[in-house]
């Protein structure tokens, strides 16, 4: 058996792994181990093993998930973004669909604190499904909102994702924050326009809320923002105007959360107490799964598949966007069955050196990849938002109803992957201007 061929068996069982449901960092580890002990020696695998995560887990960029993580946890538990969504609402809730275009855009606003995907749609699922509800709007409709704007909290700096993307493919992640910000406003005003739309043509699913007098509290629902917007104010004017980095921006965000927390009078030892065990608990996760990947990222380079796959590639010679579009296929399967960073961090190791080979700019690939897997996060069977709006919900409506309510989110979100693909330059923009 040829290195080629034994690195594809050790692929295969690697997702043959996964698809029992084996933990994906432990699955990472072990075939990466096997991989490099049976193409090189066990002495070097041992090497790699006792070396790489140290290696890894020391990395200055890698302290800014931890203090992101703290910042967004310490936010939610303190209720500083609390003001968010009954700000949305008193200032929209006369449009069509008013209240489902508020937790959009309260979606939004919690996105900049938090950067999680599921953190977004578990705290706006809480507030305003049950407003929409008890206002006459369909129940699926409700949820299908809630879920696909947690998707939000991905794009939106500081987004997770974007600096994991960023460490492992050596790309600047202030660079990957200004891209993902107009992919943010293009998805939320996306969504809006959605919803405004359907709820237009079809006045059942979001009946007019009785809502009237809300006007009078207008100013004092936008006051109770100051909160997280002295935050990202904070945090993203020092990191865009050059006075931090996105490392320390995590720390200055994390610092500026306790603050206002005690400004505000919410500061508890409770919430740091919540806020960071599950900072650490989540950390922890990331890492195991990060440092398996860098693991299969030296098999994959020691055995020669990466060589291979390139040399195949030129032979081939494909439109650089026939690659581009094989890989969105790919990753749009396995966004059905596997979470967003497990499934961004098992296939980077090779896809990253197909896309620099095809001439495509890292920054809007990082992007690009974000958007497409939290496709995934709204699709069956495993849409991780769609679960945890289930779970929010009860059994006020079934796991399938809120499949359904996604379902019109999920064809407006292969549009607007379709228009990253064809106007590269949507994304590009920012990172460029600040750049030059």
């Amino acid at each position: 058996m040829t290195e080629l061929q034994f690195s594809l068996v050790c692929i295969a069982a690697l997702f043959l792994l996964i698809l029992l449901r084996f933990p994906i960092g432990v699955s990472l580890i072990a075939i990466s181990l096997i991989g490099i002990g049976e193409t090189l020696s066990w002495r070097v695998a041992w090497g790699a093993l006792s070396s790489l995560p140290q290696h890894f887990a020391a990395s200055w960029v890698l302290s800014s998930v931890p203090t992101f993580l703290f910042m967004g946890f310490f936010c939610y538990h303190t209720k500083l973004t609390q003001g968010l969504f009954d700000a949305a609402r008193v200032w929209l809730w006369r449009l069509p669909g008013g209240l489902a275009v508020a937790s959009v855009f309260g979606c939004s606003g919690f996105a900049a604190v938090t950067g999680s995907s599921v953190a977004c749609a578990a705290a706006m699922g809480r507030v305003a499904v049950p407003e929409m509800v008890r206002n006459g709007y369909k129940p699926a409709f409700a949820a299908g909102t809630a879920a696909a704007s947690g998707t939000i909290g991905a794009l939106i700096p500081p987004s997770i994702l974007m600096i994991l993307y960023g460490i492992i493919a050596q790309a600047p992640i202030s660079s990957l924050f200004l891209g993902g910000i107009s992919i943010g406003i293009i998805t939320m005003l996306g969504y809006s326009l959605l919803i405004i739309l359907r709820a237009k043509l079809n006045p059942a699913l979001a009946p007019p809320a009785a809502l009237e007098g809300l006007e009078k509290g207008r100013l004092e629902a936008l006051i109770e923002v100051w909160p997280v917007l002295l935050i990202v104010v904070g945090v993203f004017g020092g990191l865009f105007s050059g006075y931090f980095s996105a490392t320390e921006a995590g720390a200055v965000g994390a610092t500026l959360s306790v603050l206002v927390s005690a400004i505000k009078g919410q500061f508890s030892f409770e919430a740091v107490r919540r806020a960071a065990v599950e900072t650490l608990t989540a950390t922890s996760s990331l890492l195991i799964i990060a440092i398996g990947a860098s693991l299969l990222t030296r098999f994959l380079a020691l055995s020669g598949f990466s060589r291979e796959v390139l040399e195949m590639f030129r032979v081939w010679d494909p439109s650089p966007y026939l690659v581009i579009l094989l890989i969105l296929m790919v990753y749009l399967v396995i966004g059905m069955v596997l979470e967003p960073i497990g499934a961004m961090l098992l296939t980077l190791p090779i896809f990253v050196p197909l896309v620099g080979e095809a001439g495509f700019s890292l920054i809007w690939f990082g992007i690009l990849v974000t958007k497409v897997l939290e496709v995934g996060m709204l699709t069956p069977p495993v849409g991780m938002n769609v679960f945890v709006i289930k779970n929010v919900v009860g059994k006020m409506m079934t796991t399938t109803e809120i499949f359904r309510g996604v379902t019109p989110f999920v064809v407006l979100d292969l549009g607007i992957l379709a228009l990253m693909v064809a106007l590269p330059g949507i994304v590009l923009y920012l990172p460029n201007l600040v750049g030059n």
